[in-house]
């Protein structure tokens, strides 16, 4: 049987946050010995933490709430392309890539997979890679960065650029250790009616052997 490989970042208590965000607790807030029947965990976060989806809420007090956004939307066949070696992504450099009839695209980048170190800088995804995405058939964009656009950005054009073009946004999954090529991808949302966004618990399941976990 062909495993499933985790993409998650773990949540934890040490985890790095986005500068000024909540960062993300787990405490036992009850105990069995307290309650007399159960442990109770509590947690306090960001919805931003970790590996997570933005909805277009997030950028646009008129976008879409991250229950409104099609479930399906996170689920189904994506590729995985390795751009690591430029830190500036362009199409240009997309088009390096056979991307006929990919729907989902995650981006393997030089940012190294390091859930308790916040980066200063990013790789730099263009925000022209909306309309080139747009027109290979894209729909999901995930990335193994906090966010698609640079941390001192306050105009955040690549996330418009991507809503423009009909693209949602997945965002610190965990590529460093998978090969590139064809995946079915699961990465929901939790259903939080009215939010701008959610952690995920994100999955990949190899397509062809050769894309088997080693």
């Amino acid at each position: 049987m062909t495993k499933w490989i985790d993409i998650t970042q773990p949540l934890t208590n040490d985890m790095a946050h986005w500068p000024g965000d909540r960062p993300f607790q787990y405490e036992v807030a009850a105990t069995k010995e307290q309650t007399g029947s159960a442990n109770v965990g509590k947690i306090t976060t960001s919805v931003h933490m970790g590996t997570h989806v933005d909805s277009p809420f997030h950028f646009d007090n008129d976008g879409e709430t991250i229950e409104q956004i099609p479930i399906e939307t996170y689920i189904g066949e994506a590729l995985v392309i390795d751009v690591s070696n430029y830190e500036i992504i362009t199409p240009e450099v997309l088009d390096n890539f056979n991307l006929d009839g990919v729907k989902r695209l995650l981006l393997h980048t030089s940012l190294p997979n390091n859930p308790t170190s916040f980066p200063e800088v990013l790789p730099f995804l263009d925000p022209t890679i909306g309309d080139y995405l747009a027109r290979k058939g894209v729909f999901l964009l995930g990335v193994d960065m906090p966010s698609v656009d640079p941390i001192t950005s306050k105009t955040l054009d690549t996330h418009h650029a991507l809503h423009r073009n009909g693209i949602h946004i997945l965002e610190n999954i965990m590529l460093d250790d998978v090969e590139s090529g064809e995946y079915e991808l699961v990465a929901l949302p939790l259903r939080i009616v009215g939010s701008d966004g959610s952690p995920v618990r994100a999955a990949l399941r190899p397509l062809k052997e050769e894309n088997q976990h080693a």
